[in-house]
């Protein structure tokens, strides 16, 4: 028995034995699709006045997660909606940004900066940011420094590109269009004198100061340029020289938060006849509750980048304005859109990576944001030009009827 189960298993040993290799076999394993989290934050004012706009905003962001369903591919999209404000500014604060902007850094799964609402906000966090390619899409500032050289500082805006390559992107027209439409409008509505006051901030100051420049090229005269005091109780002082410089028209560059509803009731109060007009940072609700309708009525008109909501031109416009009132039953503020669409580039272009087997990096994911061409959204179509700036130059020229904003004109 032993002799014959030798003899089998040496006859085993030596018998020809045949392989059959499939063409799959050979392949390399294919990569596994990449399934860790996507992290998006936005860092906007939350603590103080502003914080009706900002809910608007960050309502649009939500909308367009959601109708991507919470996902790019396999990756799960988180969302984090951090407040860079604090309650004893009662704006946004310095500090508080810097603090945002070194935590995104620190968290390896952000990929993406929505911010800021305050163009002296984006100062501090823009270069901090650009040091590790995390891409910054704003949905708010209007600053022309930021992107554009000649309106600011000398090292503006090399200053916040450290790296060389540009990380900063806009998705609202900047400020030398909107001070130009503003004192095209002074003119058309019949003003000759304008005064121009200032909150002495970054957004403030510099729509002011252009405003200023084409007011006097078109004609006006400038009788006086002020920075004012935001924490002031009145400006009845101002008011009077206005009144004796012959002001038929006053332009305040600032915002709600900078006290832009009580220049608009001392005007009124102290019996200057004259326009008042406010650029895109007094477009929201919580100016008209500030200011009261006495004050606005018949006096103020507000500049703003783009249509107001319901006013939105495009199918996918109309589309935003409608699934918005359906998801949070009630009227957007003005900024809901840019929030939206500055949600959706970012997530477009996640998209376009993820369809083409590119891994999500911030280096990948900045890089893809800056070839948006021809992004058909909300606003229309337009594109991020070499600057990071929207080619979407269209704006309105608003008033205030029964307690909310009416568009008297838009300027393309």
């Amino acid at each position: 028995m032993i002799t014959t189960l030798v003899a089998v298993a040496m006859s085993a040993l030596f018998t020809p034995i045949s392989f059959a290799f499939s063409q799959d076999a050979v392949k390399p394993a294919a990569t596994p699709a990449a399934t860790n989290p996507i992290k998006i934050v936005s860092s906007l004012p939350r603590t103080g006045s502003a914080n009706a706009q900002t809910t608007s905003m960050v309502n649009g962001i939500k909308m367009a997660i959601s109708e991507v369903g919470g996902k790019i591919g396999a990756q799960e999209i988180i969302y984090e909606d951090w407040d860079d404000a604090s309650a004893q500014r009662g704006n946004w604060d310095p500090a508080i940004e810097a603090a945002n902007a070194d935590k995104a850094i620190n968290d390896a799964s952000v990929l993406a900066y929505i911010g800021t609402f305050n163009s002296g906000a984006a100062k501090i966090s823009m270069p901090l940011l650009n040091k590790v390619d995390l891409v910054m899409v704003s949905p708010a500032n209007t600053a022309p420094a930021l992107t554009k050289a000649g309106f600011g500082e000398a090292n503006e805006p090399a200053v916040y590109r450290p790296s060389g390559k540009v990380s900063y992107f806009r998705v609202v027209p900047t400020d030398d269009v909107q001070g130009a439409v503003g004192a095209d409008f002074a003119k058309e509505i019949g003003g000759t004198k304008v005064f121009v006051l200032n909150d002495r901030e970054v957004y403030g100051k510099g729509v002011a100061g252009v405003f200023e420049t084409h007011a006097k090229k078109i004609g006006l005269e400038v009788v006086g340029v002020e920075g004012v005091d935001t924490k002031a109780s009145n400006y009845k002082s101002i008011v009077t020289k206005m009144k004796q410089a012959g002001a038929d028209v006053v332009y305040f560059g600032g915002t709600t938060q900078t006290n832009a509803a009580q220049i608009a009731k001392d005007i009124v109060s102290g019996g200057l006849k004259a326009k008042f007009i406010v650029p895109d940072g007094c477009y929201e609700q919580a100016f008209i509750e500030a200011a009261g309708n006495r004050a606005l009525e018949g006096h103020a008109y507000i500049t703003f980048g783009g249509r107001e909501p319901k006013a939105l031109e495009t199918k996918e416009g109309k589309a935003f304005y409608e699934h918005y009132k359906s998801m949070y039953g009630g009227e957007p503020e003005g900024y809901a859109v840019y929030g939206y669409e500055a949600a959706k580039v970012v997530l477009s272009a996640m998209d376009r990576l993820s369809k083409a087997g590119t891994e999500l990096t911030r280096e990948n994911v900045r890089a893809e944001i800056a070839k948006t061409k021809d992004f058909v959204g909300a606003l229309g179509t337009w594109s991020f030009d070499a600057n990071g700036d929207t080619t979407n130059r269209t704006m309105s020229v608003n008033t205030v009827k029964n307690g909310k904003f009416e568009t008297v004109k838009v300027v393309d």
